[in-house]
């Protein structure tokens, strides 16, 4: 609830008593949401693709699972739709990055082998975007020009033009499935290669301790299974403008409370502050688990095992 201290208004949910003290109205510029929408996609069967040659390990593992999955990058590209004003495609491109464990039969035994791969996933949306003919423009320093050793403020640079910008929100990718097929069971395209991944994405995937200690297989050697892997994706995509805004302001921001650092003579003192972490060592039931026990009922109710 909104309160006052010192007389002045402070962030939080406003009273009644705080709408009288607005003090002028100001001019900002924000980035105005024309448009978005919100994804939900189930990308099945996604080729991965790995850095090294890791062909051996491929053709000999029995199984593989994936241990997790994270998006590294996410490349956005917008082009206005033909015949219809103010609309545009939005082209999305995922960089997904997943660790898979290989099982690999060694000597009677089973082997697990640790491996990082990447999945591309494209996806398009049409978004509403408006129209502008204006460039927007923003002075800068170049730092190599200088008269009498100072530097000097020349030209400008190109912030935005007269198209929207395409925003993309992500949150970490679940992991469905993760299986060895077999090029004899059904035939596929290599359609993108490590080549292909720009390399600072590539670099992402790191250096594997082994790569060269015997698991690369020959150069001309014909791959005869491929990984792949089904990766559920949540997103929101966005076409903003820069804009200007006219909104009620009651004063400047300052904080109002003060900091609290930890330094080399109090750490015991802040840590004393931390409650002992109960559910650490007894993690909570289902019941006291929050939404798990709506969470199994909505699952029943999918697969129709709610009678």
């Amino acid at each position: 609830m909104g309160h006052e201290k010192h007389d002045k208004v402070v962030p939080g949910l406003l009273s009644e008593k705080d709408l009288c003290k607005i003090r002028e109205a100001v001019c900002i510029q924000v980035e105005k949401i024309y448009d978005s929408c919100r994804e939900k996609d189930c990308i099945e069967n996604a080729r991965v693709i790995f850095k090294h040659n890791i062909q051996n390990i491929v053709d000999e593992a029995i199984n593989v699972k994936v241990r997790c999955a994270e998006v590294v990058d996410v490349y956005a590209d917008i082009e206005e739709v033909p015949f219809k004003r103010g609309f545009f495609t939005v082209d999305v491109k995922f960089f997904i990055r997943v660790t898979l464990d290989f099982f690999v039969p060694d000597n009677g035994g089973v082997d697990i082998v640790t491996r990082r791969g990447l999945v591309v996933f494209d996806k398009k949306v049409i978004l509403f975007g408006s129209e502008g003919n204006v460039k927007i423009f923003k002075s800068h320093f170049k730092g190599d020009c200088r008269i009498d050793k100072k530097e000097i403020n020349l030209g400008s640079k190109l912030q935005q033009d007269n198209l929207p910008i395409a925003k993309v929100e992500v949150a970490e990718p679940i992991a469905l499935n993760a299986k060895i097929q077999d090029i004899l069971d059904k035939c596929f395209e290599d359609c993108c290669c490590i080549d292909q991944i720009p390399r600072g994405i590539a670099d992402t995937l790191g250096v594997e301790d082994d790569d060269c200690n015997g698991d690369i297989g020959p150069v001309n050697q014909i791959p005869r299974r491929r990984v792949v892997v089904s990766l559920g994706l949540f997103s929101i995509i966005k076409l903003v403008r820069l804009v200007q805004l006219l909104i009620p302001a009651f004063d400047f921001c300052f904080p109002n409370k003060e900091c609290i650092a930890a330094t080399e003579e109090n750490p015991c003192e802040l840590f004393e502050t931390i409650e002992f972490p109960f559910n650490e060592f007894s993690p909570p039931q289902k019941f006291d688990f929050p939404g798990a026990v709506e969470a199994e009922k909505n699952m029943l109710q999918e697969f129709g095992l709610d009678d």
